[in-house]
């Protein structure tokens, strides 16, 4: 892959950075930079935005209405969101069940949930983990049992993301009997979120914010051609998902905008005093992560530069997945490094868009103690890092 712009190219990113200082709102921009939450209509505000300007799938075909991007057009554009403060897409309907509809779906369901995924009319959310079955997906207890033209489902998804807003849910389920091995037993089954029979209740995360939920099934009914592909082959679906998955999770572009802001605040001493970026031990700690975060960009690069190919990801979505979620922490603890003392007061209600009280130092300082707590997660979602080392160690090393 060639970074070296041609003229076509860097007449693209000039197109983006204009689009972005037109369009993008100024809030939603200062929210993302300081990684305040953001509303559900704010998320949905700008994925129309992208949806009206053709931009919303970068990844998708052509023909379904994607882009049609290179791999540096994509590029060029992750690094122009991230440094203006363009949010990501919320993943779960264009990432991730989008390409599985596209790929394994029939023609009616392409038809059926294709459109609204790309103009952000529905929100999707993730059911795999469970309690029991989190890293390993392949003991899923929630079943799915055919009655007539319909699968009756039972069981509880956990760790739901966002699932609080969701109005549909793609789902890992066991329809196979139980001597089925696992793998043969699991189907991926599409279920409608506003069935009276379904109940969401919130898990509050460390750092007191509602972001994830359990999801209960209750004697749920589900149309039987909400079944993706063929039933017994879920797990064949998953695995492809789940590799796309983990390679966003590196989120390069973010981590090298986190990093510049992390130099220009500590390159500065509001009091007079010494300046932080001064101290040599703290210089080396960023010098450090510096490079494994140059490193890893050119590692997805290639895997990048491979999916254009028509290749899918292999392991190297594992090595993104572990270096990626090391290089966030990494950043992680030096904000909170930075900010000193004023890490320590917790009032995470300060940055609801709710809040009339009283404001417990700078953003940056305060928030980065929420930020650094929710990212701690970020090693274990999308398969923890131990389970992705077993990956890499039977693919790349044949043990």
């Amino acid at each position: 892959m060639n970074l070296n712009f041609t003229s076509e190219e860097k007449d693209f990113q000039q197109e983006v950075q204009q689009f972005l200082q037109e369009k993008l709102p100024k809030e939603t921009a200062r929210k993302t930079k300081s990684a305040l939450h953001l509303s559900k209509e704010e998320c949905v505000e700008w994925q129309k935005t992208l949806y009206k300007q053709g931009w919303a799938a970068t990844n998708w075909p052509l023909e379904h209405g994607g882009t049609g991007w290179t791999q540096t057009q994509k590029y060029i554009f992750a690094n122009e969101c991230a440094k203006a403060g363009g949010p990501d897409v919320i993943p779960f309907g264009l990432k991730m069940v989008a390409p599985i509809i596209y790929t394994f779906g029939n023609e009616e369901q392409k038809q059926r949930f294709l459109p609204d995924i790309l103009a952000s009319n529905v929100w999707w959310c993730q059911g795999y983990s469970e309690t029991g079955a989190g890293s390993d997906l392949a003991g899923v207890r929630t079943t799915a049992v055919k009655d007539g033209d319909e699968y009756v489902v039972n069981g509880t998804k956990t760790w739901t993301t966002l699932g609080q807003h969701a109005d549909w849910i793609f789902c890992l389920v066991r329809t196979g009997p139980p001597s089925a091995k696992n793998q043969e037993a699991i189907s991926f089954l599409l279920i409608n979120m506003h069935d009276p029979k379904i109940k969401v209740s919130p898990i509050i995360t460390i750092d007191g914010r509602h972001e994830v939920n359990e999801v209960h099934f209750d004697e749920v009914r589900v149309p039987a051609n909400n079944l993706i592909g063929t039933e017994g082959q879920g797990w064949t679906y998953a695995k492809v998902l789940l590799t796309h998955e983990r390679t966003g999770i590196a989120r390069v572009a973010i981590s090298k905008d986190r990093l510049v802001q992390l130099k220009e605040l500590v390159a500065t001493s509001p009091n007079g005093e010494d300046k932080l970026m001064d101290d040599v031990i703290f210089a080396q700690k960023i010098a450090n992560v510096e490079i494994d975060l140059l490193a890893l960009e050119y590692t997805e690069l290639r895997t990048l530069s491979a999916i254009s190919t028509g290749q899918a990801p292999g392991p190297e979505s594992s090595i993104l997945k572990i270096v990626g979620t090391q290089v966030i922490q990494a950043i992680d603890e030096l904000y909170v490094e930075a900010a000193g003392y004023y890490t320590m007061p917790f009032v995470p209600q300060q940055f609801n868009d709710d809040y009339d009280g009283p404001h417990i130092g700078p953003d940056m300082a305060t928030n980065s103690s929420l930020r650094y707590f929710n990212n701690r997660k970020t090693s274990i979602y999308g398969g923890s890092n131990e389970i992705q080392t077993n990956i890499i160690s039977k693919a790349v090393l044949g043990l």
